[in-house]
């Protein structure tokens, strides 16, 4: 509409004056030159007259960005001059310009971001006497500004007024520094870490209004006369790492092209959903990639060189005994860390089974990129993990029996929950997983009720084996008076259910007249090398998929059955790296990783 551009002009016109007029005082406080007047053109008009400038000038509209430095949008810009800038350098930018316009986002385009964005800031920034400053780039970067230099280069002319902002020369092209984020689209070598954290899938830039300048509204919407985006990267929330944060620093491991195919095809099969499940595809490509990613990135604030010579604690792990006991149902699992005191010296994070063992080192503003062709981060330290399902933690029930009461003729439950607590003077102390169990308690005399618990099983993996163990816990190891009939045993029937292929729910008979033992922690293996067909690794599960289904199988109590149930957990192991041993359950070193922890104390 011509009315609303007359109305943008005028308008945006207004403001720079407003602004100008603002500021003037303060410019001509500092301003070394006091003489010096606005020229009442733009800034574009002003490069692109200057015969000393036209190798910037032909950049600058040759990846049409003239358009913003003729506009009523306030910047200071930073030009090299042709001496130190020359015509093919100008050239070559364009070309590569070009070759990523319409391919990326425009502020993602390596000539807009690294080159004329490196040498422009938003708003007027001038210099005077004693002016030491860290100044904001388009780019986010900051470059040092003093009374004679623009980071490591000479300031040749200065504090130039024009109509939409201030002009500085220099005498050769500001530095870019790159950090994290950027050095993985740099290198050749990690293009598919790159095309991951850089897929739309994750990667956005996101509007900022509050930091934005509204210029008015037309038609009841709202325009802007400076527009301020910011990049998100949802994979920086999932791995608590801001790799493209300037103040902070961090360590990433980075497979190569190679060493990530290989990964790739060996974990795909472990990430398998069912047909119905939403977003199947998309869930199938991000869920093996993130189980490369996840464990590899390592703040240095929290990663000294002190603690490095033992142990490395990823982003992804956890420092908090409570929050590793929710995550991973045992406070003594340390996955995403590595190394330790119960490692040798050659699985220390720099021995020669180390995670950092012969990475190739580049520094980057924050920190470095460890990029590796061998890669020493084993599954099982990270996403290849262990589920526990301790009886007591909360959503680990789905339900309880019911039978029909004949006196109010209501549903109820056939059993009651109750957590018991194992005191540090009992001598099961230790051994009862999170020292805790839940007694399941007979609701009813009726001896035709069987009682049963159903428990829900999450972030199961496809195409792996496991050992599916019920854990039971002794009325010992509640109370040392227990008597005779508190310790009988009693008799189960175990059934697995998962979904197949299509979604359907199979349901599969473990045991149907599996003996407990009354006076220690049982370790019932129900399966041996168990796979499921479709994992549920990563969904959020109403419903969840694999449930365990634990029912008493009593036909009479009488003086040898129980109908109590006291369960400690459900255990879900990786087939071939766990051991029973004299009420010990503990992980064994496995391959060429170091499994280092116990998972009973």
């Amino acid at each position: 509409m011509i009315t609303s551009n007359i109305y943008n002009k005028v308008l945006g016109l207004a403001l720079a004056v407003l602004t100008f007029a603002a500021c003037s005082d303060t410019w001509n406080d500092h301003f070394e030159n006091k003489g010096k007047e606005m020229k009442d053109y733009t800034l574009w008009e002003g490069i692109s007259q200057n015969p000393n400038l036209s190798n910037f000038a032909k950049v600058i509209k040759g990846c049409d960005f003239d358009k913003s430095l003729s506009s009523s949008q306030v910047f200071t810009v930073f030009a090299p001059t042709n001496d130190h800038f020359s015509a093919q350098e100008a050239d070559e930018l364009i070309t590569a310009y070009k070759a990523e316009k319409g391919k990326v986002n425009e502020n993602d385009n390596i000539v807009i971001k690294e080159f004329i964005h490196n040498h422009i800031a938003m708003y007027n920034h001038s210099i005077y006497e004693g002016t030491n400053d860290s100044l904001m780039m388009m780019n986010g970067k900051r470059t040092k500004l003093t009374t004679t230099s623009f980071g490591n280069n000479p300031i040749l002319t200065k504090n130039e007024l024009y109509s939409n902002g201030i002009l500085f020369t220099i005498d050769g092209k500001a530095d870019f520094a790159t950090n994290i984020f950027e050095y993985l689209r740099k290198d050749a070598d990690l293009d598919s870490v790159s095309n991951f954290f850089y897929s739309n899938h994750f990667y956005h830039h996101e509007f900022i209004p509050g930091r934005s300048i509204a210029g008015g509204i037309i038609d009841g919407k709202t325009f802007y006369l400076d527009s301020v985006f910011v990049q998100r990267n949802d994979l920086f929330n999932f791995l608590d790492a801001e790799l493209n944060e300037e103040d902070s620093t961090y360590w990433m491991v980075a497979p190569t092209n190679t060493e990530w195919k290989k990964l790739l095809d060996e974990y795909q099969p472990y990430f398998n959903y069912d047909n119905q499940v939403r977003f199947r595809d998309s869930m199938a490509y991000t869920a093996p990639r993130l189980a490369i990613m996840e464990g590899t990135i390592f703040s240095r604030t929290l990663n000294t060189d002190a603690h490095l010579t033992d142990s490395a604690r990823s982003t992804s792990a956890s420092y908090s005994y409570v929050n590793r006991q929710r995550m991973w149902g045992n406070s003594n699992l340390h996955y995403y860390q590595y190394g330790g005191i119960s490692s040798t010296n050659t699985q220390k994070p720099f021995g020669p089974e180390g995670i950092f063992n012969g990475t190739e080192n580049i520094q980057c503003t924050n920190g470095q990129v460890m990029k590796t062709s061998n890669w020493r981060i084993n599954k099982l330290n990270t996403f290849y993990q262990c589920i526990i399902v301790e009886a007591e933690d909360r959503g680990s029930i789905k339900e309880i029996s019911k039978f029909t009461d004949s006196r109010t003729n209501e549903e109820v439950g056939s059993v009651t929950p109750i957590t018991r607590r194992v005191l540090n003077n009992n001598p099961f102390y230790g051994k009862v997983w999170g020292d805790a169990f839940v007694e399941f308690e007979e609701a009813t005399n009726d001896s035709k009720v069987q009682h049963a618990v159903t428990f829900n099983i999450k972030d199961v993996l496809s195409n792996i084996g496991y050992d599916i163990y019920l854990v039971t816990a002794p009325a010992l190891a509640n109370d040392s008076n227990a008597t005779e009939a508190q310790r009988r045993p009693t008799q189960l029937k175990c059934t697995l259910s998962y979904h197949d292929q299509e979604g359907k729910v199979q349901n599969k008979v473990l045991g149907d007249k599996i003996a407990t033992s009354p006076d220690e922690v049982g370790y019932i293996l129900l399966a041996e090398d168990f796979k499921f067909p479709c994992s549920s690794w990563g969904l959020v599960e109403a419903e969840p998929q694999v449930t365990l289904t634990v029912s008493t199988n009593v036909s009479r109590k009488g003086t040898t059955w129980t109908k109590t149930l006291l369960i400690d957990c459900v255990m879900l192991v990786p087939h071939g790296i766990a051991t029973v041993d004299e009420e010990r359950f503990t992980i064994e070193p496995h391959g060429d990783g170091d499994i280092y922890y116990r998972l009973k104390k």
